[in-house]
């Protein structure tokens, strides 16, 4: 699969084929319906299935204290579309040029001429163009007149709504990561650089490292079961998040636990997987009652684990 910055020398492998555009955040169940289709129309063209999004969200240009914090960042995004097959991914530099085409202008110089496009997939939400006046209604004429085949695909429906990115992001800021994992096609990710914090943890006998520079929404305080990634590879992780009441520190942080693993990661990025939220975040009146549910925690975060990889 490859991830494109720009369509500057787009290559003619990838042109004619079947796009789908849109931001696809997080990559949910519902993003995985529509790739399907994509791949489906894909192969009946003939061509490459290939996806279009925006980096950064237009919304972020256009108006940044609505923004919501994004759900993934554009590689992890693309390796995600990567898994359900598209053949490219191209993440369009936002910028006001762009964002000041009307509809039609967009169609003609993206869609037709830069991509060549013989078919595209789409939600019923789509709009496109300068203040999004574009929707599916005016798409379906463009294709029509440019013959490009167009299929609309519906929402897909979850116990009482519609699986969405917001929906998703309303899960997981309410701490609630095991739903949202049930509705993205891999668990919820975050990822940071690990930096140098108080150390009580080791003390205690619980390393941790400390997670800064996270640049995705990040879940409601709390202790999770998760798994972390480094170079080395992954690890089972007890994750606390939040302030740490027992010593009076209200600041909040991201603390990982590598679980079997005492490795020294500063400096270093490092990925974390949200499985499952475990606990209030609670002050004790001891050190000792707190390494007591540290390792609480650690036998619970590795129950968990283990039981998610044998699912898997």
């Amino acid at each position: 699969m490859k991830l494109l910055r720009s369509l500057d020398g787009f290559s003619d492998q990838l042109r004619n084929g079947a796009v789908s555009i849109g931001n696809f955040d997080g990559v949910h169940r519902g993003h995985a319906r529509i790739m399907q289709r994509l791949l489906d129309s894909a192969r009946a063209v003939g061509g490459p299935a290939v996806v279009f999004t925006f980096d950064p969200h237009p919304v972020r240009l256009l108006r940044p204290e609505l923004a919501p914090p994004p759900l993934t960042w554009t590689r992890r995004k693309a390796d995600l579309l990567a898994e359900l097959g598209v053949d490219a991914v191209v993440a369009y530099p936002t910028d006001r040029d762009l964002l000041e085409l009307s509809p039609t202008e967009f169609f003609q110089r993206v869609v037709v001429e830069q991509l060549e496009t013989r078919a595209m997939v789409e939600g019923p939400n789509f709009f496109f163009g300068k203040d999004r006046a574009g929707d599916v209604d005016q798409l379906g004429q463009l294709c029509d007149q440019a013959d490009i085949q167009l299929e609309v695909i519906e929402p897909l429906q979850e116990g009482d709504g519609f699986i969405s990115s917001s929906r998703v992001r309303q899960l997981i800021a309410g701490g609630d990561v095991a739903e949202a994992g049930q509705l993205l096609t891999r668990p919820y990710r975050i990822r940071g650089m690990v930096t140098h914090g108080a150390g009580r943890g080791k003390s205690m006998g619980f390393p941790t490292a400390n997670v800064a520079a996270i640049d995705t929404l990040l879940p409601a305080h709390g202790v999770y079961a998760g798994r972390a990634y480094t170079a080395q590879g992954a690890a089972t992780a007890a994750i606390n998040l939040g302030p740490n009441p027992t010593f009076g520190d209200q600041s909040v942080k991201v603390e990982v636990h590598l679980i079997g693993t005492d490795e020294s990661l500063y400096g270093l990025p490092l990925e974390v997987d949200f499985l499952s939220r475990m606990r209030d975040i609670l002050p004790f009146d001891s050190v000792d009652q707190l390494r007591d549910q540290l390792a609480r925690d650690v036998d619970r975060a590795s129950s968990i684990v283990a039981q998610a990889e044998s699912q898997r």
